[in-house]
């Protein structure tokens, strides 16, 4: 073999990998930017860690909330970045009844999940117990018990109850006991740009009966909002963490996977 066509072959073996490589680097590329802009503009998966959305999500359900319903702001950026304020591009309201997921306001890094219950100028209010919105019951069906559990793993039985809101939506809620300490409040009224939000845990929920200064919700602002709770995509029982590791995957709560947030 003649030196120049060593030397040809190598180029060629060069130019190869260099290809090779630089497609390689070009299509990982275009993989994190699809990721990027699919979980910045279409949905982004979040992790249920306390139980004050019980029975509707679960200690250990994986959500996935869906962003393009109330639009897009800094809050529902896939990485925490400041901008200045400027609203909220494509900006829509939720309904009474939705799931949302949002940024704590007293403290951004923090993902928290409620129930929206209460819209800019409705006149909110808890009557022993019962939710009233502009005057109006929402009505109480009982369901039955159910088994509340604590962040620390512990379980306590639970009044279940069909709750359903003046526009007709209907979800479940727990109440663990009567008279509770946020069961009767001061009628409010939603001011503009802002949300009431309840835990359907009505008994173990810090949202927006409890203020941000004593680690509720408050009044959310609208532009917190990351997004609506559109699915549960996945479920595992953390309590299994303290059995062996060959019982763990007994934890999957199968039943639970690819079931919609109502």
């Amino acid at each position: 073999m003649s030196v120049e066509k060593m030397s040809t072959d190598k180029s060629a073996k060069a130019s190869a990998n260099g290809t090779t490589w630089g497609g390689q680097i070009a299509q990982l590329a275009a993989v994190v930017l699809v990721v990027f802009v699919a979980k910045g503009a279409i949905a982004e998966p979040f992790y249920v860690p306390s139980g004050s959305m019980e029975p509707t999500l679960m200690i250990g359900d994986a959500l996935l909330a869906s962003k393009f319903p109330y639009g897009y702001g800094t809050s529902s950026l896939p990485m925490q970045i400041t901008l200045p304020e400027t609203g909220r591009l494509f900006g829509e309201t939720p309904k009474r009844g939705d799931v949302v997921v949002f940024r704590w306001p007293g403290d951004n890094s923090q993902a928290w999940v409620k129930r929206v219950v209460g819209l800019p100028g409705d006149r909110i209010q808890m009557r022993q117990g019962q939710l009233f919105i502009n005057d109006q019951a929402a009505t109480l069906k009982p369901d039955g018990v159910g088994q509340a559990e604590d962040d620390s793993g512990r379980t306590e039985s639970a009044y279940r109850y069909v709750e359903t809101l003046p526009n007709g939506v209907s979800h479940l809620i727990f109440k663990l006991r009567d008279n509770g300490r946020l069961d009767n409040t001061q009628e409010i009224t939603v001011p503009p740009g802002k949300l009431f939000v309840l835990g359907d845990n009505r008994d173990n929920s810090a949202d927006s009966r409890v203020p941000v200064r004593d680690g509720g919700v408050g009044l959310l602002p609208i532009d917190n909002l990351v997004g609506r709770a559109d699915a549960v995509v996945g479920s595992w029982d953390l309590g299994v963490r303290h059995q062996p590791v060959w019982a763990w995957l007994s934890g999957f709560r199968l039943d639970r996977f690819f079931t919609a947030v109502r």
